[in-house]
């Protein structure tokens, strides 16, 4: 079916928050390819859990550091709001 990912995940979805009165589509976590499709980045959260310790804190130091890189991506993204701000 062509362009079933975009059909399934996007299209349909937002056709059904528009027509049951929803005023808010979240399309998921990542980046600017989003933007295209007319969805603006937000930061997403998750949790991690792992039994080794010494796997969890390399995992923990990972996410840290990873986590000031985040902010300062989806800054820049939200720069590049292509919608009119009122």
């Amino acid at each position: 079916v062509p362009c079933l990912h975009f059909e399934a995940c996007y299209y349909q979805p937002l056709a059904w928050c528009l027509a049951n009165g929803y005023v808010r589509f979240e399309g998921g976590a990542q980046g600017e390819h989003k933007m295209a499709r007319g969805l603006l980045p937000v930061a997403t959260h998750s949790a991690h859990w792992l039994r080794d310790a010494r796997f969890a804190a390399a995992v923990a130091d990972f996410l840290a550091a990873e986590g000031a890189g985040i902010g300062d991506y989806v800054d820049e993204l939200r720069e590049r709001n292509p919608f009119k701000s009122s």
